[in-house]
Formats: C-alpha cells, sequence, structure tokens
C-alpha cells in the first residue's frame, strides 16, 4: 500500500501506529494511514507556533503571494489528487476534480480578501484605530463528505488572518489532505501549515490543547457540541459550521417539469452527503403529486457507482456507520407510513450504495423529515398556505440553508425573508464562494465562514487610541 506520511515543522513524519482507510465503493481497505501520538501533536503545535511568529508580521500582499503559490500546487496536482479523493470519498471522479479545483480556489480566493481595519475616528487622546490581529495556533478539524474544500477554506482564512494551522482531517478521508500537507510543506514557510492524521482522540488532544488558540471544526451538530465544550475549558475561539435540515418551499407557480431537475441536483449532489444540500421538500398541494413523481423518475434514471466507473453520477454513501444511518431511516420512514416511489433499499453490490430514494405520505415528527438524514433520500411533504409552508419549514432545530422555488419572484422573496437560515435562495439551492459569509442559523453553527465575517473571525479586535498611520 502506498506510503503517507504526516507533515510537521515543515518535514514529512511517519507515526509509530497507522490505521486502515477504507473504499466505500468496496467496503475493503485500500491504504493506511499515519495514527499521529500526542507528541507529534506538540510538536506541530510548536512548529506551528514558530512559524507564526514570522507570517503574522508578513504584509498581506506578500501573505497572498504564498498562498497563490500554495494553490497553484494544487492545481498541478489536481488529477492523481481527485483519483485519491475518489478512492478515499467514493464521489465519481468529475465531482472529486470540482472539488480539487474548488479547494484550490477557496485559497486563492480568500488570499485577495483585505482584512480591513484602520482609522474609526478622533478620541481625547488622539486618533482611534481598529486593528484585526491574529490568534496564534488554529486547529482546523475536517469532515469526511468534501475533505479537502472544507479543510482548505478553514486553512485559508486562518492564514490570511496571519495565523499558523494545525489540520486534522477525518480518519475516514484523510488521505488526500495529508497530501496537500506535502504540497503546503514545498510551498509555504515550514511549520505553517501541518497536518495529522488520526481518530478521535486525536480531536480531543487538539481541542484541549493549551498551545492551539482556536478551533475552526466543520461536521455534525452532536461533534459540534463535544468540541464546543471541551474546547470551553480554556475559553478557545471556535467557530462551528454544523449540520443542515434544510427546507425547499416549491409554490404552486413552478414549471415543475423545468425545476424537477435541479431540485434533484440540489438534493442528492454527492449522494446527498452535503451539509447545505435540500433535505426535504415542501411542495405546494396543487402540484405536490407531480413534484413527487418527477423527481421519483430523476431518481430512477440516476447512474449509481463506483466513482472511477465510466459515467457513474452519484457514489456510495461513504462510511459504514452512515450507510447504516440511512438505512435505517429508510425503515423507520417506512414504518411510520411513508409511500416509497422509488429506491428505498441497498443496492446488491459489495460497497455503501444506497439507491436514490423519494419518500411521500410523511410528516414531522418522523426521523426523515425532523433529522439530518445525510444520504440519497429524500422527502416530499405537502402543504396549503404559504404561511403553512414557512411556519414548516422553521420549525427545526437547524438553520444552515433554505430556498424558495416560484414563478413570482416577489412572492417568493417575500417567505424567503421569513425563513430561519444562514443562507437562502431564490429558484436554486446550493453553491458558496469565497466572497460570501456562510454558517447557520440555531444548531447548525457558530460564526461564519468565507467573506469579511469569516476572516475577521480568524482574528482579535483590538481598539487602539492614540496612535497615527
Amino acid at each position: 500500500m502506498t506510503n503517507f506520511l504526516l507533515s510537521i515543522g515543515g518535514a514529512s513524519v511517519p507515526a509509530a501506529m497507522s490505521f486502515p482507510v477504507i473504499d466505500p465503493a468496496t467496503g475493503e481497505p485500500f491504504a493506511m494511514a499515519p495514527d499521529a501520538s500526542e507528541a507529534q501533536l506538540d510538536l506541530a503545535v510548536a512548529a506551528a507556533r514558530q512559524a507564526f511568529a514570522t507570517w503574522r508580521h508578513l504584509d498581506i500582499a506578500v501573505r497572498a503571494t504564498s498562498m497563490t503559490a500554495f494553490a497553484d500546487a494544487i492545481r498541478a496536482e489536481a488529477e492523481p489528487l481527485a483519483v485519491l479523493l475518489t478512492r478515499e470519498q467514493g464521489k465519481p471522479l468529475a465531482v472529486a476534480r470540482r472539488e480539487v479545483a474548488f479547494a484550490a480556489d477557496r485559497i486563492a480566493g480568500t488570499a485577495a480578501l483585505d482584512i480591513g481595519g484602520g482609522y474609526l475616528r478622533e478620541g481625547p487622546l488622539g486618533p482611534v484605530r481598529l486593528d484585526y490581529v491574529p490568534m496564534g495556533v488554529v486547529g482546523v478539524i475536517a469532515p469526511w463528505n468534501a475533505p479537502l474544500i472544507l479543510a482548505m477554506q478553514m486553512v485559508a482564512q486562518a492564514l490570511a488572518a496571519g495565523n499558523a494551522v494545525v489540520v486534522k482531517p477525518s480518519p475516514f478521508t484523510p488521505l488526500s489532505t495529508l497530501r496537500l500537507g506535502e504540497l503546503a510543506a514545498r510551498t509555504l514557510p515550514p511549520g505553517l501549515v501541518n497536518t495529522l492524521s488520526g481518530g478521535n482522540d486525536l480531536g480531543q488532544w487538539m481541542t484541549n490543547h493549551p498551545g492551539i488558540d482556536k478551533i475552526a471544526f466543520v461536521g455534525s451538530t452532536a461533534t459540534g457540541k463535544k468540541v464546543m465544550a471541551s474546547a470551553a475549558a480554556s475559553l478557545k475561539r471556535v467557530s462551528l459550521e454544523l449540520g443542515g435540515n434544510d427546507a425547499a418551499i416549491v409554490l404552486d407557480d413552478v414549471d415543475v417539469a423545468e425545476i424537477a431537475p435541479r431540485l434533484f441536483a440540489s438534493a442528492f449532489v454527492n449522494s446527498g452527503q452535503i451539509c447545505m444540500a435540500v433535505k426535504r421538500v415542501l411542495a405546494q398541494a396543487p402540484i405536490a403529486g407531480a413534484l413527487a413523481e418527477a423527481l421519483a423518475a430523476e431518481a430512477h434514471k440516476a447512474r449509481v457507482g463506483g466513482g472511477l466507473e465510466p459515467d457513474v453520477e452519484f457514489g456510495p454513501v461513504q462510511n459504514r456507520p452512515q450507510f447504516e444511518k440511512v438505512l435505517a431511516i429508510i425503515d423507520d420512514a417506512r414504518a411510520q407510513g411513508g409511500h416509497i416511489l422509488t429506491g428505498g433499499h441497498a443496492l446488491d453490490r459489495p460497497g455503501y450504495f444506497i439507491a436514490p430514494t423519494i419518500v411521500t405520505g410523511l410528516r414531522e415528527g418522523t426521523r426523515l423529515v425532523d433529522e439530518e438524514q445525510f444520504g440519497p433520500v429524500l422527502p416530499i411533504l405537502s402543504f396549503d398556505s404559504d404561511e403553512e409552508a414557512v411556519t414548516r419549514a422553521n420549525a427545526t432545530r437547524f438553520g444552515l440553508g433554505a430556498s424558495v422555488w416560484s414563478g413570482d419572484r416577489t412572492r417568493a422573496e417575500a417567505l424567503a425573508r421569513r425563513l430561519e437560515a444562514g443562507t437562502v435562495w431564490i429558484n436554486g439551492h446550493g453553491g458558496a464562494a469565497p466572497d460570501l459569509p456562510f454558517g447557520g442559523f440555531k444548531e447548525s453553527g457558530i460564526g461564519r465562514g468565507m467573506g469579511l465575517a469569516g476572516l475577521r473571525s480568524y482574528a482579535e479586535i483590538r481598539v487602539l487610541h492614540g496612535a497615527g498611520d
């Protein structure tokens, strides 16, 4: 099996222990990843602290040049990175190629942002300035669904704000991030980006570590709560981008045939394993049946298979625990009276494949409606009035994203402004960019990533009285 190494202080370092990485298309291990020790985390934090001492004082244009070189190095290795990402995550190769490109774009796009600050007003002691001061060492903990783009958007913000980082990818998908760690070591100052793979113990060590000043985490709400509780002991700063149960409200004036393919893609992208994917559809009664049938037709013709197979559109669920959870949610939907229009079963082949599934006949109070399924299954719920749609869309502990679909933009906008979500789309769903803040209401997170709001969350605010320019 290919050898993978940690990146600490600009050097590639082995670990005494390792763990298997499973190909979700086969359910079998295909590589071994290094399992970092607590002592190696200490070394990585010390290396980051040393790199931070210089990096924090560099002009933002100099930092941007170095970050752009890192992004270019990723683009130069795009194809092998995409193949590796497909092997460990399961997504089709074409989707993996886009993720690699987006990861590089997030770095370059964030590097181009100006964090701001400067003169505020005159005070009794002279000019009053606002400074954005880098925090120090940021611990980045990334998830398994989109490991490269989500890790790199956190890394990029930390670096652009003047910090150094220690990165921990998910143990389900560590390999492509370890490769990025090697590229960072070649293109950035030694120790600025340190990449360690490991299990839950490593994450706990990071949130407890006295040398880490902030934890940036993307993942489930349940794990995010644990991260926040652990970080509270030292009052570490935290940014948490957590789960969602995004509702798509579809009004009765839509062209069902036109929106069904786009709505299906927004729900089943990455086999439903995207925090901002559509998780439930609220369709107005006159068109609910037709929309459900149109979505079922899209699901029935979807090409599901291993990510390296030709013409595949959707891959497997990434890991066995999630595979079993999604199947249990489908079984519960069936037991609660849900009608399976298509799918509803695992595919008869090795790996963690579930047929794209459309379910009708459910209401709130069932797992598929109330929870974040994070897999290729979608409930279609019927509503009567616009008021009912808004009330039911907001009746969740989540608040990451939502959308309204209508032929009447004024009507759609009126509903969109009432939805309790960090991002709301009209006649579309999904998508993010380095210059736009992203995050959630309620239990979908704390703070924002990307945009100036995200960048500034990686710095402390200092107000300085009596200093000149």
